[in-house]
């Protein structure tokens, strides 16, 4: 896959998944960004996935 492919790949997964994310605003609210992004990265299947469309890049 070409870099610009997946970079669209992720661009489609985030404004479909996690543009208006209920749990991360919630988190965000309560916990403060950091958690928030911390939760994202490592617990939710969507960050999964890009760590994984990602990894595509190396």
């Amino acid at each position: 896959m070409k870099r610009k492919e997946i970079f669209n790949e992720v661009e489609e997964v985030l404004s479909s998944y996690c543009k208006d994310c209920f749990v991360y605003s919630h988190f965000r609210k309560e916990f403060g960004r950091a958690y928030a992004h911390k939760f994202c990265i490592s617990k939710c299947t969507v960050g999964e996935k890009l760590q994984q469309i990602g990894s595509k890049l190396t």
